[in-house]
């Protein structure tokens, strides 16, 4: 990993700021967390009513939570909601009783493998109601008679999602998506929010090509009533990428969009390739995060996913484990410069045409050698003058230019910037 600069803390600060608000993929924890974004980034932010019709799903009753708690005989809180929102079932329908262990057991979720740990459980589409808590904290539980009380709320609401827009010089779109829905897990996906809000702030320090749309939103549900809400526009989407498990310490992974070959899949490869990062590209498949829902076969959008240590590939997934101990500021660094130098490539990535396609045309009389005389990489340059004349013929692009020669595409891309300015080729 290149050296940490302070982006990598003040983002390892956010996600700590973050982790002990309880979200869901409803409620005022989602708002509180947006509000805390917005502070980053100028946010719209969208509220969708229960019962609305989103493609194939109903935007659900908002689920809200002010207090849950387990007393044993003694009165002593055992499992308690306020010390990590974990602890709670996610969706739990409010509950009151008393209840013998023995009947309790039924409505406890543990992880026998890692006795100290608390898992993460939801019930969002079927009413439940329940607690989380460590193995080792249910194996010391006495007999007796258990006050179980869950102060939440189901009731008529909203969904929220927020949208940023870094503008473009052209309408044609790239979306940034993440999710905002899980509760206290820092890196899945703390650190995927941190990643988008700084590489959103960092895109707004130029002028990109394209105009960059990023997506706070919860997961699955939320993807669809986006995609909903925007199906007569979502030609406008040409490329996108879904930021998750962005911080841990793992090496890098770049999941293909359904196409395979989309623009962005083949930018991700090169960048990950010719960065000599360790990385692991994987093929697509329709589970897993939002890009199943981008990728799905009516919109097929040219949407890849990128993580650090895939979803479920790492033990911490999805419990109390994954705190912000367990993800760095150097990991969250690195999955930010990839995401700056892969859309620094693809921002320039076109098609040309060679104006003077008969022959090599003469480069000496039109200054072009003379401008490459002060550089160290003359030879360099030069070569990638000639490959960009020669592929110049409107079916290669500047990627295909840089696998094709060998050659960075930095060089590449200033080499074409040279020949469209001496009049030999255009986009």
């Amino acid at each position: 990993m290149a050296p940490m600069t302070a982006a990598g803390e003040e983002m390892h600060a956010l996600v700590e700021r973050l982790y002990p608000l309880c979200r869901s993929i409803t409620g005022d924890g989602v708002r509180a967390t947006l509000e805390i974004v917005g502070e980053y980034l100028p946010l719209e932010v969208h509220e969708v009513p229960t019962g609305t019709q989103v493609l194939d799903w109903t935007v659900p009753q908002e689920w809200n939570i002010r207090d849950a708690y387990v007393a044993d005989p003694a009165g002593n809180r055992v499992v308690d909601f306020a010390a990590s929102s974990l602890h709670v079932l996610g969706y739990s329908v409010p509950v009151s009783a008393t209840l013998p262990l023995s009947e309790l057991r039924e409505h406890l979720h543990t992880l026998p493998d890692h006795p100290s740990w608390v898992p993460y459980r939801t019930s969002y589409y079927k009413p439940e109601w329940g607690f989380c808590l460590a193995q080792e904290t249910l194996d010391a539980l006495p007999d007796g008679a258990y006050e179980v009380r869950i102060d939440s709320t189901l009731a008529d609401g909203h969904l929220t999602y927020a949208e940023h827009v870094v503008p473009g010089q052209v309408a044609d779109e790239v979306i940034v998506s993440c999710h905002v829905c899980h509760p206290s897990l820092a890196n899945d996906n703390l650190a995927g929010i941190a990643v988008a809000t700084f590489l959103a702030r960092a895109l707004a320090e130029g002028t990109p090509y394209y105009t960059y749309r990023f997506l706070f939103a919860p997961g699955t549900i939320g993807a669809i009533t986006w995609l909903a809400r925007n199906k007569e526009r979502i030609d406008r989407v040409k490329h996108g990428l879904v930021l998750a498990c962005a911080g841990d310490r793992g090496s890098l992974t770049y999941k293909r969009s359904r196409r395979g070959d989309a623009e962005i899949d083949r930018v991700m490869r090169h960048v990950l390739e010719s960065s000599e990062r360790p990385h692991g590209i994987v093929e697509f498949t329709p589970y897993g995060y939002d890009e199943r829902q981008f990728c799905s076969p009516g919109f097929d959008l040219g949407v890849g996913s990128l993580t650090r240590t895939p979803y479920a590939g790492y033990p911490e997934y999805h419990t109390s484990a994954d705190n912000p101990d367990f993800v760095s500021p150097e990991a969250m660094e690195d999955t930010l410069a990839v995401c700056r130098e892969a859309f620094a490539v693809l921002d320039r990535n076109r098609r040309h045409l060679n104006l003077s396609p008969y022959g090599e045309p003469q480069l000496g009389r039109r200054g072009l050698y003379d401008a490459l005389g002060g550089r160290s990489d003359t030879k360099q340059a030069q070569m990638a003058m000639l490959w960009v004349l020669n592929l110049s013929d409107g079916e290669h692009d500047l990627l295909d230019v840089a696998e094709r020669s060998g050659l960075p595409f930095d060089t590449v891309a200033a080499a074409a910037d040279a020949l469209v300015a001496a009049g030999l080729i255009k986009a």
